[in-house]
């Protein structure tokens, strides 16, 4: 397992959140990650609102994929992006040439599904 932490753009949103309540202010960098964690966070993006709760409980299941658990980058994409298509599984996997068949992908999407639906 990677030494890595992932985490989710409505994290983001929250911390960088608190800073402005806590500072007063963001630089201005601050406040454009703030508006793209905001947009990314939102149904506007990939139609289904991101929850730093589920994001975790996702990470963790697909993390116990077989063929996804020594690529957590990838289980922290498909978690984030919450895919509901065997094209959008692929897309996603394709980045690391990951090979999985139909039904391997089914229950990549059947795992998205039980935790935002």
């Amino acid at each position: 397992m990677s030494d890595r932490e992932y985490t989710d753009y409505a994290s983001v949103r929250d911390a960088l959140l608190d800073a402005q309540n806590r500072r007063g202010f963001l630089s201005y960098e601050q406040k454009l990650a703030l508006q793209h964690a905001e947009w990314a966070a939102s149904a506007d993006r990939t139609g289904i609102k991101t929850d730093s709760k589920v994001f975790k409980a996702l990470l963790s299941d697909l993390m116990g994929v077989e063929k996804l658990e020594a690529h957590p980058d990838i289980c922290a994409k498909i978690a984030e992006m919450m895919p509901t298509s065997t094209e959008e599984v692929r897309s996603i996997l394709a980045s690391k040439r990951i090979p999985m068949d139909g039904g391997e992908i089914e229950s990549v999407i059947d795992i998205v599904r039980k935790q935002v639906l």
